[in-house]
C-alpha cells in the first residue's frame, strides 16, 4: 500500500504547493470536457427530437416515388418521371400481403384566393386512409371520410402553419376559400408536427376524386392515370422489407421492366429514413465533439508546460531523491500521477459543469440535450489519456536527470 500512497502523496504536494497554477491547469481541462459534453450532448438531443418527429409520422410507413426521367442520355431529377400510377396502388392493395392501409397522392399548384390575399399553393389529392397512413391528428373539425371521397366532395383539410398563413390564426373550419375555378369548404385543421422533413403542417388536402375533377391528371401511354406517391403502412415492421421486395417485383412486371433494366420507381421506408438521418446527425455530433476536443488539446500542452516547469523547479529534490536511491521509475511515476491527477480532477469538474449547462438549457426549453454515460466516460476518458501523453514527456525527463548534475543546480 505504501508503495501506491507514496507517489500519491508526493504528486499531491506538488499540486498543492503551486495552487493557482494548478487551478490554471485544471481549469483549462475543465472547460475543454465541459466543452465535449454540452456539444455532444446537444448533437444526440438534436438527433433524438428529430427522429422521434419523424417517427410520429409512422415509423412502419414505406413511400413509392416514381423514378428519374432520362432525355437525351441525361438522367433528371427523382420523381420526374410519370411511372407511378392510381392502379398500382390498387393493385399493391390487393396482391402485397401485410399491408394495413395504403394511401395514394396526386399534388399540384392551384392558385388559392382567401379574401383579399392571393397565392399559390401545393394542393394534394388523396384518400381517407391518408390519415392512418401518415399518423395525422385533427385539432379542429374533422378528416376527409370515404362519402367525401366516393362523391368527390369539395372540402378540405390544411396544415397548422396554413391557418396561419391563410387565415391570421382565425378559426378556418367551415370557411370558404377558392381554388383555381372552384369553391371548397374547410373542414379540418391538422395538428401540428413541428418543422421537420415531410411536415403535414404546410398541406392542403382534398379528396383525390375531387382533384380529378379540378384538373387534367395525367395519364400514361396505357391510359392509366398518373399520382405523385403511394404511402402505405405495414402491419409488422419486421416485414417491411418483404413487402418492399413484393412491391418492387409487382410494379416491374406492372410496368413491363425486363432483366437488367433499372426501377423506373423509388421505394423507401421510414426505417431507411430515420437510420440515414441518424447517421448523419450522429457525424454531426462527433464532429462537434472533435471541435470541442481541441480545447481539450489545448489544455493537455498546458499540462505539459506547468510539468516541464515543476520539473525545472524541482530538481534538486529530484537529485537529492536519486543520491538516496530512489529509482528512474520512482521519479517518472511520481510527475506522471501529478499530471493524471490535474486532469482528472479538471475530467471530473468538467463533467459536472457539463452535466449542469446541458441539464439548464434542456430545462429552459432552448434545445433538447441527451447526457449519456457513454459522453462522460469518453469526456473523462480522453482527460485522463491527455494527462498520459502530455505527462509522459516532462516525466521521463525527471527520471533521466543525472543525480550530481541536478544536485549542483540552484
Amino acid at each position: 500500500m505504501k508503495k501506491w500512497l507514496e507517489p500519491l502523496s508526493s504528486a499531491w504536494v506538488g499540486v498543492a504547493t503551486h495552487k493557482l497554477r494548478s487551478f490554471l491547469t485544471i481549469l483549462g481541462i475543465v472547460i475543454g470536457v465541459a466543452a465535449v459534453i454540452i456539444l455532444m450532448s446537444i448533437g444526440r438531443g438534436a438527433e433524438k427530437d428529430i427522429i422521434s418527429r419523424i417517427e410520429s409520422l409512422g415509423s412502419d410507413t414505406i413511400f413509392i416515388s416514381p423514378g428519374a426521367m432520362t432525355f437525351g442520355g441525361v438522367r433528371g431529377a427523382p420523381g420526374s418521371a410519370d411511372t407511378i400510377t392510381l392502379e398500382d396502388a390498387a393493385a399493391i392493395s390487393q396482391q402485397v400481403p401485410y399491408i394495413t392501409a395504403i394511401a395514394p397522392t396526386y399534388s399540384t399548384s392551384l392558385q388559392l384566393v382567401i379574401g383579399s390575399q392571393n397565392m399559390h399553393a401545393q394542393v394534394t389529392g388523396t384518400t381517407p386512409e391518408f390519415q392512418q397512413v401518415r399518423n395525422l391528428d385533427i385539432t379542429n373539425g374533422i378528416f376527409l371520410s370515404e362519402y367525401d371521397y366516393q362523391r368527390g366532395a369539395k372540402v378540405a383539410v390544411i396544415g397548422s402553419n396554413v391557418k396561419e398563413t391563410l387565415f391570421e390564426g382565425a378559426d378556418p373550419v367551415g370557411q370558404q376559400l377558392r381554388m383555381g375555378n372552384n369553391i371548397v369548404r374547410v373542414i379540418g385543421v391538422l395538428e401540428s408536427k413541428g418543422a421537420m422533413m415531410g411536415s403535414p403542417d404546410d398541406i392542403i388536402l382534398i379528396p383525390l376524386t375531387t382533384l380529378q375533377q379540378m384538373v387534367a391528371q395525367p395519364r400514361t401511354s396505357r391510359g392509366e392515370r398518373v399520382i405523385s406517391t403511394i404511402a402505405l403502412t405495414v402491419s409488422d415492421r419486421e416485414q417491411a422489407s418483404y413487402v418492399a421486395d413484393e412491391i418492387t417485383s409487382l410494379l416491374r412486371s406492372r410496368h413491363q421492366l425486363g432483366p437488367g433494366v433499372d426501377d423506373d420507381f423509388t421505394i423507401t421506408s421510414m426505417e431507411e429514413v430515420v437510420s440515414m438521418v441518424s447517421e448523419m446527425i450522429g457525424t454531426l455530433t462527433l464532429f462537434l465533439g472533435a471541435i470541442a476536443a481541441i480545447s481539450l488539446l489545448v489544455g493537455g500542452i498546458g499540462v505539459m508546460n506547468i510539468m516541464l516547469v515543476s520539473m525545472l523547479e524541482r530538481t534538486r529534490e529530484i537529485g537529492i531523491r536519486k543520491a538516496l536511491g530512489a529509482r528512474e521509475r520512482d521519479i517518472w511515476g511520481q510527475f506522471l500521477i501529478e499530471a493524471i491527477f490535474l486532469t482528472l480532477t479538471g475530467g471530473i469538474v468538467g463533467v459536472i459543469v457539463g452535466w449542469v449547462v446541458s441539464s439548464v438549457v434542456s430545462t429552459m426549453g432552448l434545445m433538447t440535450t441527451v447526457i449519456s454515460a457513454d459522453i462522460v466516460i469518453l469526456a473523462v476518458s480522453v482527460s485522463v489519456g491527455i494527462g498520459l501523453f502530455f505527462g509522459f514527456y516532462p516525466a521521463w525527463n525527471a527520471s533521466r536527470l543525472n543525480p550530481i548534475e541536478a544536485l549542483r543546480s540552484e
